[in-house]
């Protein structure tokens, strides 16, 4: 009897162990996929919403005072030069690329830029390369963005493996 309930037990943690292994195989596919929630303009055509983003870029009221080669680009780049780094992190500019951020989430909550980088990311990027950390200085968006993937899937694969040693332990140990 207790040989059946071991074997059940191990049955259904595979099963689930390989459900994870499939569900998270299955996330990876969807990686292009665009949301589609248009923060106030659901029902609006969605290339409208967009172009309505991108004037954000090109709003004379909003980028005044920043330097042209400094500034957020449609693509997602920030093109400022470590040497630049107290120039940007403390003048006008790092302020007028935030307003850029507002107005595009105002707009439309879920952008993503050609590089496939999120507000957020744009975000993160800023607070690190302007933070006094040891990122301080580094704006590229495109550098920022794949050491959060990396990381994100270092740690997916160490807890997979974490997961399945404690199933074959458990599955090892109750025989």
């Amino acid at each position: 009897m207790a040989l059946v309930t071991t074997l059940r037990l191990c049955v259904l943690a595979s099963a689930l162990f390989l459900a994870y292994v499939f569900g998270s195989i299955s996330g990876k596919a969807e990686e292009n996929h665009l949301p589609d929630q248009f923060g106030n303009n659901a029902g609006y055509d969605p290339a409208q919403v967009v172009a309505k983003a991108l004037l954000c870029f090109n709003d004379k009221y909003i980028y005044s005072s920043c330097e042209g080669s400094y500034r957020l680009t449609e693509s997602g780049n920030l093109d400022v030069p470590p040497e630049k780094t107290e120039a940007y992190c403390d003048g006008p500019c790092l302020t007028e690329t935030h307003l850029v951020l507002n107005c595009i989430e105002n707009i439309l909550a879920n952008f993503v830029f050609y590089n496939r980088a999120t507000i957020q990311d744009i975000r993160d990027t800023i607070h690190a390369g302007c933070g006094y950390g040891p990122e301080r200085g580094n704006l590229n968006v495109a550098e920022h963005i794949e050491a959060e993937e990396n990381n994100a899937e270092r740690i997916g694969n160490q807890i997979l493996v974490g997961f399945g040693l404690m199933v074959v332990g458990y599955c090892l140990l109750s025989i």
